[in-house]
């Protein structure tokens, strides 16, 4: 009989270009340690298989290095069959000593479905561990301590009680590990995912798409198994081959991204009860023709602007409080926004103000920053969209008060899909405050869905109060406020007085050239 390829590869210990076993995406998900991980992941990328390897290590270990019982639950007996054979070969290349397959009598019986039907498939190993494949009937799990998978979780007919029953392992140590492809936006498993990605339950969620999977070597290791030299071309065929197959079900299947997925983000509701009358929105404008003054003349501009606009907000500021921003930047056409959070006792994000600056240069956008910064009492960061001409400004900002303390983000589908959650849970739980203000309003209800991926969509446009163009920025400024109380976790930047001196606006933005009592950080230097 002729060797499987894949066999050989992971079982040779001979030569250092032997492939790893697991793939990249495989060895992340395997890595992760956490109590409650889940895996929204693309059909049949081998994820489960990745699983079982992890599982044999888990049970034919002893219980001072780690050792568990391993119960596995998929939704019909192929799938049983399938995990557990799995497993059997993860013990023989690993060599592990392990008992045979045992099949046990049938503990649960759907009558409505004889796909449902069940038995035990239990594998016992020398640490007295066992992986025992089990039906989801929620009671199996009661009296039984170690970790659990849960496989294909959106399909199984009871998840929530599923997940409960799981849940109660946890409290002595056990694991949870959950692992699917979607089935709307509205099951109980993507409910179980945007809970975690919200903060509102603990947990690490993984997500692992068709292409990550191709990236990572899946088609080689396909061309592997099958004893055929890998192409790009060929791969190339093979993904369009495999897309097309799925047709309109491909987002979903291979792109893990929910069906009924599209649509506001958030509920106009919501947004209105966060709202607040009495939170500034502060708006700048300059014509073209601004851009080409002399420099002295736009400094004394920007800074006379600055002076009567926003240094009685900042003095308004608390000196006890946790300050920080987010910014959205555009140079000409859309907004920048500058969204400034403070952070309450009871850890609700208040704002104090927004700013908006339209057709402003770029030398004036990093002044008005720099002049707000510079006043926030206890600030800790500041996260700016760093895409495209937005690099600009972010990286002032990191150079000016440290790369630890501003965040760039390159805004893409995977960023979004990571921290709209938390956004959108600020909204549910009412932990925001927000302008009473149309414009901003718009901006927010401008976040939608498109192909499952909550954000601004490249074509939507609103008209403003002042009858020009918007492009929910300020929203995008909230997104990136609100990471950054997240995120950044480094001291707050002490103050001190600074004295009265005329040299240009550059170094006066540091504080008002006639007011002694303005303060700024220490350690900046000038």
């Amino acid at each position: 009989m002729t060797a499987n390829p894949l066999t050989a590869a992971i079982t040779s210990t001979v030569g250092a270009k032997a492939p790893a076993a697991l793939l990249g995406y495989q060895q992340r998900w395997v890595a992760d340690d956490a109590q409650l991980k889940v895996a929204e992941k693309s059909r049949r990328i081998g994820l489960t298989w990745a699983e079982a390897s992890d599982d044999v290590l888990i049970a034919a270990s002893d219980r001072a290095a780690g050792g568990q019982n391993v119960y596995y639950i998929g939704y019909n007996m192929d799938m049983a069959i399938e995990f557990v054979e799995a497993c059997a070969m993860w013990a023989l290349v690993f060599d592990r000593a392990a008992g045979a397959i045992e099949e046990g009598e049938e503990i649960f019986r759907d009558e409505k479905d004889a796909e449902q039907r069940i038995k035990t498939f239990t594998i016992k190993f020398p640490s007295g561990f066992r992986i025992v494949a089990l039906s989801s009937r929620p009671a199996n799990l009661r009296g039984k301590q170690g970790v659990v998978v849960i496989d294909e979780a959106a399909f199984h007919n009871d998840l929530g009680e599923l997940l409960k029953a799981a849940m109660a392992l946890l409290i002595w140590g056990g694991k949870v590990r959950v692992i699917s492809t979607h089935d709307g936006e509205d099951n109980p498993f993507n409910e179980l995912v945007q809970e975690i990605r919200a903060d509102k339950r603990a947990g690490r969620v993984h997500r692992f798409t068709f292409d990550d999977a191709i990236e990572d070597g899946l088609f080689e290791r396909v061309c592997m198994r099958k004893g055929v030299a890998w192409t790009q071309e060929a791969e190339d065929a093979w993904r369009a081959s495999v897309y097309k197959f799925y047709g309109d079900d491909a987002q979903e299947e291979l792109d893990v991204v929910p069906s009924s997925g599209e649509g506001a983000y958030l509920a106009r509701a919501q947004i209105v009860a966060s709202q607040r009358p009495g939170i500034p929105v502060v708006r700048w404008s300059q014509p073209d023709t601004f851009a080409m003054l002399a420099r002295h003349l736009r400094e004394a501009e920007s800074r006379e602007w600055c002076e009567a606009h926003l240094l009685p907000l900042l003095k308004a500021l608390p000196e006890n409080r946790r300050h920080y921003y987010g910014c959205d930047f555009a140079r000409h056409g859309d907004l920048s926004d500058i969204w400034p959070l403070q952070e309450q006792q009871d850890s609700t994000l208040h704002t104090p103000f927004v700013v908006e600056l339209r057709n402003i240069p770029y030398d004036q956008q990093r002044e008005v920053l720099f002049y707000i910064v510079r006043r926030l009492p206890k600030f800790r960061g500041g996260a700016h969209d760093a895409t495209g001409n937005g690099g600009y400004l972010a990286e002032a900002a990191a150079q000016e008060f440290g790369a630890q303390r501003i965040q760039q983000i390159k805004l893409s589908a995977p960023w979004y899909i990571e921290h709209m959650p938390r956004f959108k849970a600020h909204f549910e739980d009412q932990t925001i405050t927000t302008p009473a203000d149309a414009d901003v309003l718009a901006d927010l209800r401008a976040v939608k869905k498109t192909r499952g991926v909550p954000k601004v969509p490249d074509d939507a446009r609103t008209t403003g109060a002042d009858g020009k163009p918007r492009h929910g920025d300020s929203a995008i400024a909230l997104v990136l406020a609100m990471f950054a109380v997240e995120k950044i976790d480094v001291g707050e930047i002490g103050f001190v007085p600074v004295p009265r001196h005329s040299r240009g606006f550059d170094n006066v933005l540091s504080g008002d050239a006639g007011d002694n009592d303005i303060k700024i950080p220490e350690q900046q230097a000038w």
